[in-house]
């Protein structure tokens, strides 16, 4: 046997041993009764048993047994799974479905290393994770540039001529969604401190993300000044960085773990009594500092510490408010779950109840509206054909609802919504708003 094919081998072996220390345990709670296929967007799209949960879960398993390898039987189901737990929520056994699929995620992202064959996938995710997402400023620089693109009304030629579409569909389908940008002047800056309007009722610290500030930053601007508006001295502490969430979809996990622990030191600085997002998967990620860092003592019960103050935004908006609307709102509104902010954090009833508390709007609620529109991070730029399957399943959801505006409360469904409705020939008929966006105009906010 040759050295590098004794190495190749070796390395195999070692990764089959720690998929099996991470998740085996975990895999043989599935009793595969088949109660997630009904909420699996994948395997609905596909249909097809390596799609689905229970699917996954035993390849995952047999991988761990090594009776399959990693890289050729079990690393395209993984990858083409959303990971929206829907199916942690109908499990009646209680199948840690996220753990199984974030462990496989980083053994799989072992095993490839020893593949040295380029790709344009591994390209796009090697810019995107590693050297773009870690660095706020240069998120912001991008974002910047946007705005100046569209300003400059650039981005009429570039639709005009149809050059995106050349070069990249998704890319192009991305540049089409993207809301236009208000001037980066306005934009809230790591270690700003808005105070309380009226009577202050406490002190928050704001998580700002990294799509968010730098090409949500409006959405941004108006969740700081609502919760201003409900009382709230809000800090945005310093130095803080991207949750990691993108990181360990990706089986990343050291790098997750490292932005988790600069999130964790910048916001303890604040001395908040909640720490806030406005990003059901930021959200998520942050919810599960613990769980990530559970392996490292100096950090866990600062992690769990962290975890127990996170909250998102309509959590805090609910418990400090009401708001107080000065606007009503005319036409149809219907609301769109975001996966990780549902299914990870449990949160579904207090976006809700403020899009109903909203003067003069009719809310609708859509059927289906707990199931994922296939955004997934990155999966609809990785994953474009199958994400548009399910997000067209989407849409005939939308449309039975008669609604004239979709909210949704994170930004990555905000764009996949946009997309859906743009796909659809909608646009002139339905809007597609963050819930912060609504809310704010309803209260006055500009």
């Amino acid at each position: 046997m040759s050295l590098s094919a004794e190495k190749k081998q070796q390395n195999s072996k070692n990764d089959v041993e720690t998929l099996y220390q991470l998740s085996y345990e975990a895999t043989n709670r599935c009793v595969q009764c088949g109660y997630c296929l009904p909420v699996c967007p994948t395997y609905k799209t596909m249909g097809k048993e390596t799609a689905s949960p229970r699917g996954r879960i035993n390849l995952v398993k047999l991988a761990s047994e090594g009776k399959i390898d990693i890289v050729d039987h079990l690393s395209q189901p993984i990858d083409l799974c959303l990971g929206c737990r829907a199916c942690e929520v109908a499990c009646p056994v209680g199948v840690p479905y996220g753990l199984i699929l974030d462990s496989a995620k980083q053994v799989i992202a072992k095993a490839q290393k020893v593949d040295k064959k380029p790709s344009m996938k591994k390209s796009v995710k090697n810019i995107i994770l590693k050297h773009l997402f870690p660095h706020p400023n240069r998120l912001r620089g991008i974002g910047n540039l946007i705005w100046i693109y569209q300003k400059s009304g650039v981005y009429k030629a570039v639709r005009k001529t149809k050059i995106l579409n050349k070069l990249s569909e998704p890319l192009a389908q991305l540049e089409k969604v993207l809301p236009i940008l208000e001037s980066p002047s306005k934009r809230y800056h790591p270690g700003s401190i808005i105070p309380a309007k009226g009577d202050r009722k406490g002190t928050i610290a704001f998580f700002l993300g990294c799509i968010s500030d730098a090409v949500l930053h409006r959405t941004n601007r108006l969740s700081i000044e609502l919760l201003s508006l409900a009382g709230l001295d809000v800090i945005i502490p310093d130095k803080q960085k991207c949750c990691g969430a993108l990181h360990t979809h990706q089986g990343m996990d050291e790098q997750a773990k490292a932005l988790a622990k600069d999130n964790i030191a910048a916001f303890e600085q604040s001395e908040a009594e909640f720490y806030v997002n406005n990003a059901g998967g930021c959200g998520a990620m942050l919810s599960e500092y613990d769980k990530l860092l559970k392996d490292e003592e100096l950090w866990v019960e600062r992690a769990k510490q962290f975890v127990r103050k996170s909250k998102d935004i309509s959590e805090i908006l609910v418990q400090y408010g009401p708001l107080p609307f000065i606007k009503s709102w005319n036409g149809i509104i219907t609301y769109q779950d975001s996966c990780h902010l549902r299914n990870v954090q449990g949160v579904y009833k207090e976006p809700r109840k403020l899009l109903q508390s909203i003067p003069g709007a009719t809310y609708i609620e859509m059927e289906g509206s707990d199931q994922c529109c296939a955004s997934g991070g990155i999966y609809n730029i990785l994953h474009f054909n199958e994400s548009m399957k399910i997000l067209d399943k989407k849409m005939d959801k939308v449309k039975n609802t008669k609604a004239t505006t979709i909210i949704t409360a994170n930004p990555g469904c905000l764009l996949q919504l946009r997309a859906g409705v743009e796909r659809h020939g909608a646009s002139q008929e339905i809007d597609t708003l963050h819930l912060i966006d609504i809310l704010a105009e309803a209260c006055g906010i500009e």
